[in-house]
Parts: C-alpha cells; sequence; structure tokens
C-alpha cells in the first residue's frame, strides 16, 4: 500500500490511468471567471426552483398545523359532563 499516487501498482488484466501534476490545477489563476458564472447559473435556475420549494414548504407547514388543530378535542363536547 504504502505507493505514491503517481506510480500506481500494476496489475493484470487492469487498465488504469494516472493524470500529470502538470495537467491538474487545483486553483487556476483566474477564478473570476468561475464565480461569475457560478452566479449567472444561480441566477437562470432560481425562478425555476425557488417557487416549487417555496409553496411545498408552506403546503407542509400548513398541514403540520392543521393536524395539530384537528387532534385537540373541542371543549365545547364536554361542557354537560359530570
Amino acid at each position: 500500500m504504502g505507493v505514491h499516487l503517481g506510480n500506481l501498482v500494476r496489475m493484470r488484466h487492469m487498465i488504469t490511468y494516472k493524470l500529470s501534476p502538470f495537467e491538474q490545477r487545483l486553483f487556476p489563476k483566474n477564478m473570476s471567471k468561475e464565480v461569475v458564472n457560478l452566479w449567472r447559473r444561480i441566477n437562470s435556475y432560481i425562478f425555476r426552483v425557488a417557487p416549487p420549494l417555496a409553496s411545498g414548504y408552506l403546503i407542509y407547514s400548513w398541514g403540520t398545523q392543521e393536524f395539530e388543530r384537528l387532534k385537540r378535542k373541542n371543549p365545547a363536547d364536554y361542557e354537560n359532563d359530570e
């Protein structure tokens, strides 16, 4: 197991690929393009995603409150009991 990532173990009948450290960059030099692209994507999808999520949340919260209200007994039904 003590092999580095670049020097993978050779196995029979298995094809392995490795990426050169010179080909991958963890943090590219210009990240402003990615931030702008992320903001553009969020703005394009927010109007498709937010209304169903908001309506689902409102229906769920209304249903929970209605269930709790209906679960209680009506005190007017038991006024004449002794």
